[in-house]
């Protein structure tokens, strides 16, 4: 069953995260699991992103997850965050692609 994780936090330096980023998708081509990614802006708080992470299961997020890159983005992103992010684990029930 497909997953989704969102990831919610503010920041008040998206360029800073958007390197983060780059940076671990360089460091964990062929051994990261996410199969699609979209890092959002809110459009009403401007400070506040929000991260959607697709996986083809639970289990491979949680591979994903245990990457040691994965986890030191995770420690280099709250160094960046106004606050602690706030996590959604999502179980795909239905999906249509139109």
């Amino acid at each position: 069953m497909a997953f989704i994780q969102l990831i919610e936090f503010s920041t008040s330096q998206p360029g800073e995260v958007q390197r983060l980023g780059e940076q671990w998708r360089a460091d964990t081509e062929g051994a990261r699991t996410v199969r699609r990614t979209f890092t959002c802006l809110d459009r009403e708080q401007p400070n506040r992103f929000i991260v959607v992470a697709v996986f083809d299961s639970y289990e491979s997020a949680m591979e994903n997850s245990n990457l040691e890159e994965t986890e030191d983005l995770a420690e280099e992103l709250a160094k960046l965050a106004d606050g602690p992010p706030v996590f959604r684990n999502l179980d795909v029930m239905m999906e249509y692609l139109d």
